[in-house]
């Protein structure tokens, strides 16, 4: 009998179909097989596994066998020896008197749902079945920009992400203290603070598997100079003034002597500035150099200042270093 005959006979009957167990189970791992050759509609509990997995899909013959089938919901996957499925990942492992297994490299969703193996035997037709679940790692599928925000702005940062069981989503600041700020795909931030920024870690995390992304804030702010340090100098000495300062993005810095602004290599003088600091350096202090001095810390978002002394000290009191 041809194939397609086997099984417009085999639909035709219509005596009650019995049931066997079917285990399905990972590449790997012991398969076995068990039942009752009295009953007729036994379901077997779900099968989890996980996508990427290859598993077996086994069916347990022993009785005089005329004709086998395995199904996958409306799609006939194999009769007997015979592949239907135009599916590559779709192969027959064994076909003998004791079982009919096949089985099904790397799972994936759309693998999900029953699977049936119908059998014909010289007494009566039976089936076994069984229902795969499909669980799947956690991938974050949407996840917010790195941003630049002023100190004062309210901040939203977004993480979504699929997997089976569904995930769940936490973020934390990554500090020396990693604290928890979030157990929810939305993290809110009133008001930011300068102390806020930094780098923020999105967590999805399922049974399977757990995916992480971070997003960079960057928190702009106004420059805040610290104090300056007056300084005494023996006369034809070096000495230096230096000015700090705390900004984002990082300062400009100027200095000036009452109310005239020095520029480098003016007058014996020296300015190196970097994005924290900037130092004025005097080469040969002479009795013009004395005096107050001023350091400007300038950037987009404001600016701020202190005052030094540059004032004449003894030789013997010169601190050490200065010279």
């Amino acid at each position: 009998m041809s194939i397609r005959g086997y099984f417009v006979a085999f639909s035709k009957c219509t005596i009650f179909l019995s049931l066997r167990i079917l285990f399905l189970v990972p590449a790997g791992l012991q398969v076995r097989s068990q039942g009752d050759s009295q009953s007729y509609n036994k379901v077997m509990d779900n099968i989890t596994v996980r996508q990427g997995e290859t598993v077996f899909l086994r069916c347990a013959l022993g009785d005089v066998v005329t004709h086998t089938a395995w199904l996958n919901r409306s799609s006939i996957l194999y009769a007997g020896e015979d592949k239907w499925s135009i599916d590559p990942r779709v192969s027959l492992v064994t076909l003998n008197q004791e079982e009919f297994t096949i089985k099904i490299e790397n799972v994936d969703m759309t693998d999900e749902g029953q699977y049936v193996c119908a059998i014909q035997t010289s007494s009566r037709p039976r089936t076994t079945s069984v229902h795969i679940l499909v669980q799947v790692p956690p991938k974050i599928t949407n996840l917010s920009r790195d941003v630049v925000v002023n100190e004062g702005s309210n901040i939203t940062l977004m993480c979504q992400a699929s997997g089976k069981p569904e995930p769940s989503i936490s973020w934390k600041l990554i500090s020396s203290s990693g604290d928890l700020v979030s157990d929810d795909e939305y993290l809110e931030i009133p008001s930011i603070s300068r102390q806020k920024a930094g780098t923020y870690e999105c967590t999805a995390v399922n049974d399977i598997d757990t995916d992480v992304q971070t997003v960079d804030i960057t928190v702009n702010y106004a420059p805040a100079v610290s104090e300056g340090r007056d300084v005494g100098v023996t006369l034809g000495q070096r000495g230096v003034l230096e000015c700090e300062a705390d900004a984002v993005p990082e300062a400009d810095f100027e200095w000036y002597k009452d109310n005239r602004r020095i520029f480098n290599d003016f007058d014996g003088m020296e300015i190196v500035s970097t994005g924290l600091g900037s130092k004025l350096t005097f080469f040969n202090v002479s009795d013009g150099d004395y005096g107050n001095y001023t350091c400007v810390a300038i950037n987009t978002l404001g600016s701020s200042n202190t005052s030094f002394l540059l004032f004449v000290a003894a030789f013997d009191r010169v601190p050490r270093g200065v010279l």
